[in-house]
């Protein structure tokens, strides 16, 4: 049996923001694994460099131009999604923007609600529309269900000008121990992933700049950048049925960096 934990031949994965970074890393982790993998993101280009570079694995792949923000986008897609392969075991709720770095007394309520509608009320859209399949399955039968969302290190510590960002995913993971109780009785299970500094082109912009290079990366105890590559395996480990007894955790990837 133990050499079967970790398969995931037959199960169907659906990853939000999936067109490059940490998405795309899940993703890949995933399909080498035997899963089938549909990625969203709003990006058709990325989609398709991505789509290509999953196909590799062999298994049964597709990509989808999908705002999360928008409710009745969700919807659609997560239908399309259904059409396309049938059923959806596990959701990684991954898209997410970055703040502008503005001093919250100056801070717009544009800007407030920019971060909220993609990185929280996406993440609320993409999960109704799972959890709403989920326990349709599981009431005929079926129990078995994945919910894994992306938060931050920022929401368990201080992000100056962003505190926008840190709300969204402190949001997160509340969110997540709560649908983790709620849905366990489905078989579902609901984790959430915490990044530490990543090498991703939402972060592209800090890892150009000197004075933060050397303020925050010696204190980075594994001495480098996190790779979109470091979360293939947690995403497999979720994934799969290893994991169907642990549920509403934080797992913080960061090469030891909030210990540091």
């Amino acid at each position: 049996m133990q050499q079967h934990l970790f398969d995931l031949h037959g199960k169907v994965a659906l990853i939000t923001g999936g067109n490059g970074g940490i998405g795309l890393g899940m993703a890949e982790g995933l399909a080498a694994a035997g899963c089938d993998v549909c990625i969203w993101g709003t990006n058709a280009d990325k989609n398709a460099a991505a789509l290509a570079q999953l196909q590799v694995h062999g298994t049964r792949v597709s990509a989808q131009v999908c705002d999360v923000s928008d409710g009745e986008a969700v919807a659609a897609s997560f239908a399309e999604a259904l059409a396309t392969h049938g059923r959806v075991d596990g959701c990684f709720a991954n898209a997410g923007i970055g703040g502008r770095g503005t001093a919250f007394d100056a801070m717009t309520d544009a800007e407030w609600h920019r971060i909220m509608d993609v990185n929280l009320h996406g993440v609320f859209h993409t999960f109704r529309a799972a959890t709403r399949h989920m326990r349709s399955r599981a009431e005929n039968g079926d129990s078995f269900g994945r919910l894994v969302g992306t938060a931050s290190l920022a929401a368990i510590s201080g992000q100056a000008r962003g505190e926008h960002y840190a709300a969204t995913k402190g949001g997160l993971i509340a969110m997540m121990k709560a649908l983790a109780v709620e849905y366990a009785r489905y078989g579902v299970t609901a984790n959430s992933i915490l990044p530490g500094w990543i090498e991703t082109d939402m972060t592209q912009g800090s890892m150009n700049n000197a004075k933060f290079v050397a303020n925050v990366k010696q204190r980075i105890p594994s001495r480098r950048w996190g790779q979109a590559a470091d979360f293939a395996g947690i995403a497999v480990y979720l994934m799969s049925d290893a994991s169907s007894y642990h549920s509403a955790d934080t797992f913080l990837i960061d090469g030891g960096y909030a210990a540091f």
